[in-house]
């Protein structure tokens, strides 16, 4: 009896074998446990410091990963997609070509930190704007309805973080394009909206443009 259980057993592994295979050929299974996903919406992006040997149409990185990068700008350039300029120990963002030895865009973040200003679009009388500071902090210049959270560079684009105070309070993210960026311009925009800032100067302080006149004999006399 026992002897017939293991028979039967034996004929019902063989026929799953046989409809597993054909032609001694295994049929695989396609696994997917959402890395593929992932790495295809990866940030293609680069970050690190630009090196001393950066030349007019080339761009030395050291990376946030230790490397020593050097990347032909010519074509960025070109295409008018080098933003802030370039200058060495700025840290800058770099969108690489596939085998990383070009660069499709640059974007320098030590020119994008700062105060942004324009003059308020309901009455032009005072000057609003956003505060972008290192660590990814953002701030509202004079803006009591809108409150910046967090900035960040991500496939070339500008990701800004905000709640409407007079709304919902939830958290709303936006992704604009960057137009123009430099030592005092910056613009950039979505598919509804351009946002075109200053830099904001330094306000001077009280009295500063007030002269004192010398004090003289009479100015002591009872």
């Amino acid at each position: 009896m026992i002897m017939k259980k293991i028979s039967v057993f034996l004929m019902i592994a063989a026929i799953i074998l046989t409809m597993g295979s054909c032609g001694n050929k295994t049929q695989q299974v396609p696994f997917d446990n959402g890395d593929s996903a992932e790495i295809a919406n990866a940030d293609p992006t680069i970050y690190g410091i630009s090196g001393v040997a950066t030349t007019m149409n080339s761009l030395q990185l050291i990376t946030d990963t230790g490397d020593t990068l050097t990347f032909d700008i010519s074509t960025a350039i070109e295409q008018d997609k080098v933003f802030g300029g370039i200058q060495s120990g700025d840290r800058m963002a770099v969108i690489p070509t596939s085998d990383k030895t070009s660069a499709l865009m640059v974007i320098n973040q030590s020119t994008l930190l700062g105060s942004w200003v324009m003059p308020n679009p309901l009455d032009g009388s005072d000057e609003v704007g956003i505060r972008i500071k290192e660590g990814g902090i953002a701030e509202s210049i004079e803006q009591p309805t809108i409150s910046y959270r967090t900035w960040r560079l991500i496939r070339g684009q500008l990701e800004i973080v905000q709640v409407e105070e007079e709304g919902s309070g939830i958290e709303e993210t936006y992704l604009y394009d960057i137009v123009l960026l430099g030592p005092d311009t910056l613009i950039y925009k979505d598919k509804e909206d351009t946002f075109e800032y200053s830099r904001q100067r330094a306000k001077k302080g009280y009295g500063e443009n007030i002269k004192l006149e010398e004090a003289s004999e009479a100015d002591f006399q009872i």
